[in-house]
């Protein structure tokens, strides 16, 4: 076992910061003149360095999150660290080939233009059986791709991204975007609760870091403020708390902010997009559903609260059923014997217990469910551990705490509406989500096959009245997320004194100018077993067959991550 690193990460002062910010600024406009070829090369010698710190990189996330790296829980970190960056690389090398618009297939389905994207090729397809990845365009715009392409800019910009704590992926992606999306080079500032993840970063993209259009620096909040208030920042990318988002545009205190927003005077002008996370709902649409559906399905939810711990913004939080559903019971109790059997994970983001403590206080009711130890193979020390707690019959009614509070802890309330039939139970659903629910990045619809079948206009017409920027149908939101190659934001029109999920995309791949949503679809039950289902008997195997493939494909290659994918 390679051993733990101690050594502090040692924070950026202000005159460094500025020294770098004055940097970047003096080459971005090189950066906008740099060719297409050239941006490809960067691209392949990223790829090649994020591959040889590939191990460091999901160790170190693993030490962080007080994980055993060589337990198979540990390929959760290799898959959302390294391989989703791999991934994107390759795409954006394949679309910048294609000089910002690749060939994609359009079709028009409730007035509003659709491309399918994923997968694109035969690999794709055979590892991904029956999925189907959309992107929704905005209704009225064209369906035009990679603006910075086909108008290159005139002008460079120095955008400041503040990244993510939770995902590994995340502060990367990000930055990756910023660039060879938006033309800007790239001041990445990290999240102190990852703020070991950035040696790594600045060794993955050391190519682009010492010619200029990217650096890192490391420091807490004031750094930031400093930062977004910096003459040489044009652009602002921040993926956190709606708080966070808020105290930078409208002030440090909710007074300043409520006068601020009243007089329309936001503290910055500055261009600013942002993810800023949800109340994730999992909407169960009634069915006839086998005892296999039923255990199937339940593991699904039980993986989507306890993946990293349950800190993502597209964690399961609210399940909605359906009052008359024959089936209703059964599902909650497999639901709750499933969470049950799934060992508790390391709180390790900050504010984790109290936030806990705050949804118990409200909800008296709750349920603790898993046992507070961790699998010994898993973990390397004692933990500090929250179960896995479920919240039911919460009453569906504006103002519900825990339907407007993101929790960012292993809770999971539900929900039941007034409804027996799969067609009642979508039109109330998609209201009371849309209305009710806290935030518009993701959300997740189990829907069998019969049904979906028997009430196919009812099912689309759902899909369709969804406003959110990310939805799965049978698949876990979050794998859009992963997969990069659909944008990923909150559904478009947030304004930015009610900020809720965000203003903007990242990762769109195919650079779509005018994305609304993304869509991606899955078999009810999804084969072989999926590598975000908790007590994943395989993944950390599979996620080294996985990367070995992301760096170069080959047919021998995707055989090997199929054997290891059905050990799982």
């Amino acid at each position: 076992m390679v051993p733990r690193q101690t050594n502090p990460v040692v924070g950026t002062s202000f005159a460094q910061a500025d020294a770098i910010a004055t940097r970047l600024a003096s080459r971005k406009e090189d950066w906008v003149r740099l060719s297409v070829a050239d941006r490809i090369a960067y691209l392949e010698r990223c790829l090649h360095d994020v591959m040889a710190v590939a191990d460091a990189w999901a160790e170190a996330c693993c030490r962080a999150k007080g994980m055993n790296p060589e337990a198979t829980l540990a390929g959760e970190e290799w898959f959302v660290g390294p391989i989703a960056t791999m991934g994107y690389l390759r795409l954006l090398i394949k679309t910048l080939k294609a000089n910002g618009q690749p060939p994609v297939k359009l079709c028009v389905r409730h007035g509003q233009t659709i491309a399918q994207v994923f997968p694109d090729h035969l690999m794709e397809r055979l590892l991904w059986l029956g999925f189907r990845g959309e992107v929704w365009l905005q209704p009225g715009q064209p369906a035009t791709q990679g603006r910075v392409y086909r108008q290159p800019s005139q002008q460079g910009k120095v955008a400041l991204v503040l990244g993510a704590g939770n995902v590994s992926a995340i502060a990367p992606l990000d930055a990756l975007y910023k660039l060879f999306a938006d033309d800007a080079v790239v001041l990445l500032k990290m999240n102190p609760v990852n703020e070991y993840m950035g040696s790594i970063l600045e060794v993955a993209f050391r190519s682009l870091q010492q010619d200029g259009f990217l650096d890192v620096v490391y420091g807490g909040a004031d750094l930031g403020h400093h930062l977004c208030q910096h003459s040489l920042v044009d652009t602002i990318h921040i993926t956190g708390s709606h708080h966070t988002h808020d105290a930078i545009v409208w002030g440090d205190t909710p007074a300043e902010q409520a006068q601020r927003k009243a007089a329309n005077q936001p503290r910055t002008t500055k261009p600013i997009t942002s993810e800023l996370g949800c109340v994730t709902p999992v909407i169960v649409v009634p069915g006839a559903w086998s005892t296999a559906d039923l255990t199937f399905q339940a593991r699904h939810i039980a993986g989507m609260v306890a993946h990293n711990a349950s800190f993502n913004c597209a964690a399961a939080k609210v399940v909605v059923t359906a009052k008359g559903w024959a089936q209703r019971d059964a599902f909650l109790a497999q639901l709750q014997q499933e969470l049950a059997q799934t060992p508790a994970r390391n709180a390790y983001y900050p504010g984790a217990k109290e936030r806990y403590q705050a949804f118990l206080a409200r909800y008296p009711e709750a349920i603790a469910l898993s046992s507070v130890t961790i699998a010994p193979q898993h973990c390397e020390e004692p933990q500090n551990t929250l179960p896995w707690t479920f919240i039911p019959n919460v009453p569906a009614r504006a103002g519900e705490y825990i339907l407007t509070q993101e929790a960012f802890c292993g809770v999971l309330a539900e929900v039941s509406l007034e409804a027996s039939d799969a067609g009642a139970f979508l039109t109330q659903a998609v209201d009371f989500v849309n209305e009710q629910v806290w935030g518009n990045l993701s959300c997740t619809v189990l829907v069998d096959s019969q049904t979906q079948q028997q009430w196919s206009t009812e099912v689309e017409s759902a899909i369709a009245q969804l406003r959110y920027g990310a939805i799965g149908v049978n698949v876990w939101s979050a794998v859009i997320f992963s997969l990069s190659v659909l944008p990923w934001g909150a559904f478009p029109g947030n304004p930015l004194a009610n900020i809720a999920s965000g203003q903007g995309v990242v990762h769109n791949a195919y650079l779509f100018d005018h994305p609304q949503k993304a869509v991606l679809r899955a078999p009810f039950r999804i084969l072989p077993l999926p590598i975000w289902f908790a007590r994943h008997q395989n993944l950390l195997a599979l996620a080294q067959q996985f990367i070995a493939f992301q760096v170069q494909p080959s047919w021998q290659r995707w055989f090997k991550v199929v054997v290891e994918a059905l050990r799982g």
